[in-house]
């Protein structure tokens, strides 16, 4: 039913922007628990982020607090509904475990105890082949959300504009760009932020998304890393070129950062994040076929009508900016 009370938590991402955004205009009345200093590197004050989230309400403090949750978050009040865009800055294993497992327990006790009875659940479609503590950590709380009794959808989004847009600057700057392997080792199927957004609001009121997992890209067929070069350059006016890296490369540098971090913690921090690296440089983001062990772009449904041409085109004339965060890998 439209005209819900929802409660959100990773508001202040641009996902998380676009899904308020989103469930404003399906008629929802929104109030959004945040961080006193939001954004990377908490530079966003309260009156920016006020600015980030026109027409909710702003509630401030602690996510990973349970007490915080419901004293300053849930207040004693009802809530209809709680969707969460939030997820872990970096992926590293105490982060992980801190916000997309632990965080969201906390979150879903505290909603339940206000009367929520439907939670939607931004995750990742990479969590189908759990290799990283990251995905495994989602994985733990989507199982403690199917067993929680709430009506509930995880959507399960694959790539998203932000995360495969860091080249945009080397094109420009008649940089290569580059690409793991021959570039063809994976491919997905982007998706914008209001797209998401959109399709996150829908699952609130659309009850053939209720208690299901929902894998989702955007509009257009699959693409590879070199397509989208390809398509980088055609946009920029340039001829393409590709600089190859060898996946390898990137086996040595986890071999030599798991070994020294062994005695230095920070360097095992950064041994996983190369593993991440590693993940998406070998795995695509499209729907997996537990069957045969291959990704589908058939089977991988679209929502939405924004390409990644379409953005790319919006930043290479300056008609739009991008805030990669703690995402980006090059």
């Amino acid at each position: 039913m439209a005209g819900q009370r929802v409660f959100v938590i990773g508001a202040t991402g641009t996902i998380g922007q676009a899904t308020v955004r989103a469930l404003r205009r399906h008629g929802h009345e929104v109030v959004c628990f945040v961080r006193p200093r939001a954004g990377p590197g908490g530079r966003l004050a309260r009156d920016d982020i006020a600015r980030l989230l026109p027409g909710a309400t702003l509630r401030f403090g602690d996510v990973t607090s349970p007490t915080s949750l419901a004293q300053d978050g849930f207040c004693g009040e009802h809530f209809d509904a709680l969707v969460s865009c939030l997820a872990s800055r970096t992926g590293a294993p105490k982060d992980a475990w801190a916000i997309d497992h632990q965080a969201h327990l906390h979150a879903l006790a505290a909603a339940k105890q206000a009367g929520v009875t439907q939670m939607v659940l931004l995750s990742a479609i990479c969590v189908q082949k759990p290799l990283l503590a990251f995905q495994h950590a989602k994985l733990a709380f989507e199982q403690a959300l199917i067993g929680s009794g709430l009506t509930w959808s995880i959507v399960r989004a694959t790539a998203f504009f932000k995360s495969l847009s860091g080249q945009v600057a080397r094109v420009q700057q008649g940089k290569p760009f580059l690409v793991f392997g021959d570039g063809t080792l994976t491919a997905c199927k982007p998706i914008s932020d209001d797209d998401l957004g959109d399709y996150l609001a829908g699952c609130l009121t659309d009850a053939s998304r209720h208690n299901r997992v929902l894998p989702i890209g955007g509009p257009g067929p699959a693409l590879t890393a070199r397509q989208q070069g390809e398509q980088l350059f055609a946009l920029a006016g340039k001829p393409p070129r590709f600089k190859q890296v060898p996946v390898a490369l990137l086996d040595t540098i986890i071999a030599v950062l798991g070994t020294a971090g062994r005695l230095l913690p920070a360097l095992a921090a950064k041994a996983e994040l190369a593993r991440i690296g590693r993940y998406y440089a070998t795995e695509s983001m499209l729907v997996l076929d537990a069957a045969t062990g291959r990704y589908s772009a058939d089977a991988t449904p679209s929502h939405g009508s924004q390409t990644l041409g379409d953005f790319h085109a919006a930043l290479l004339s300056g008609r739009t900016q991008m805030e990669r965060g703690d995402h980006a890998v090059f």
